[in-house]
């Protein structure tokens, strides 16, 4: 490519314009064994109980897409931050079945 004003920035991987480029603003998914493990914790949260959901192979909204139709599965609020899906109350069950429903590898951890 000859220099050109035309454009503005290009990027140089996509050759798109820096403003719409989309080049590394994908998450990679998250690595790992690809095992969803659901566990049951209450330490740190005043007492209450919160699901959590690590390990699923999702990332980015597919990850937050997940964890609403979880939380709509349950009933209750919840959150996807950091990887993990929290979902509020003892909902182990039920977040074992509807993860394997969609074909993920699920398994309870912790005690």
């Amino acid at each position: 490519m000859v220099y050109s004003t035309e454009r503005g920035l290009v990027c140089p991987t996509c050759r798109l314009p820096t403003a719409k480029c989309r080049c590394g603003k994908e998450e990679p998914a998250p690595a790992g064994d690809g095992i969803a493990r659901v566990r049951r914790e209450t330490k740190g949260r005043g007492g209450k109980t919160v699901t959590t959901v690590s390990g699923v192979p999702l990332a980015g909204e597919a990850l937050r897409n997940l964890a609403k139709d979880l939380k709509r599965r349950c009933g209750t609020g919840g959150t996807a931050k950091d990887g993990v899906i929290e979902i509020q109350g003892d909902h182990r069950e039920t977040i074992m079945t509807e993860l394997s429903r969609r074909g993920f590898t699920a398994k309870l951890s912790g005690g």
